[in-house]
């Protein structure tokens, strides 16, 4: 078995994902907004790398069904409907709507995801579920890459930190032992271990998450720390990313 964490996708090898499941990790806060976004009723999201190729791929949607999202330095994008704060995709918003969405760091690392087998999207909202999902891939494949979408294209402590919580409930009985880590993952263990399950200690200790509070921000924080509030496992497969269903027993 085989567990890696990317802290950012800059540290990617040309193809070094291809073919493998993935997490893609963007804690602050485009993976919470895209798992309480598929919660509130959103059809799909399309991440967009940028506004440019946001108002692009809008425009071929019909007006009343599609609405742009973003931000860049965390500030929502003028003319855009909606930021990327998770409180703004409420059901009235985006309810049976397709999400055009484009962000600093989150999309971005989506993108260079692109060639997995599969791609989950991660976050302290829908932990368990995520778990679930990334538990049973790993009973089937044995291999799992985690990737942080960091900020600024530097590391990043929240995402860091949302991994080794990741890697450390994956680890099979007998813990490192059993498994094949890289040195991301080994860092990324000691950060969890640091903080423990401590979501919201974790996020006020970290840059973006000090930037996030001064700007006025400080309830994404505690949304993006409640664990399992929005238990939805998002798929991005063929540039979009929608809500996984499991089939009804029997």
């Amino acid at each position: 078995m085989k567990i890696e964490v990317f802290f950012n996708p800059a540290t990617l090898a040309p193809n070094e994902l291809a073919g493998r499941t993935v997490a893609v990790v963007d804690l602050l806060r485009a993976s919470t907004t895209i798992a309480v976004a598929l919660a509130a009723g959103a059809k799909e999201i399309l991440p967009a790398v940028s506004t440019e190729e946001a108002l692009r791929i809008a425009q071929n949607l019909e007006r009343d069904q599609v609405v742009l999202a973003g931000e860049r330095k965390s500030v929502r994008i003028e003319g855009f409907a909606l930021g990327n704060s998770p409180s703004e995709f409420t059901p009235e918003t985006v309810g049976g709507k397709t999400v055009v969405l484009t962000t600093s760091n989150g999309t971005p690392a989506l993108l260079a995801a692109q060639g997995a087998k599969e791609v989950v999207v991660a976050a302290a909202v829908n932990f368990t579920a995520v778990v679930e999902r990334l538990r049973l891939s790993l009973e089937a494949t044995g291999d799992l890459a985690i990737l942080c979408s960091g900020h600024d294209r530097q590391f990043a402590l929240e995402d860091a930190f949302a991994a080794g919580r990741l890697a450390k409930v994956l680890l099979p009985e007998g813990g490192l032992r059993h498994v094949e880590v890289n040195d991301g993952a080994l860092a990324a263990l000691e950060i969890a271990r640091h903080f423990g399950e401590h979501w919201l200690r974790a996020l006020r200790a970290s840059r973006h998450g000090q930037e996030l509070a001064t700007l006025g921000f400080s309830n994404d924080l505690r949304t993006c720390a409640t664990q399992d509030s929005h238990p939805v496992v998002p798929l991005y497969a063929d540039r979009r990313i929608t809500a996984h269903r499991p089939a009804p027993e029997g």
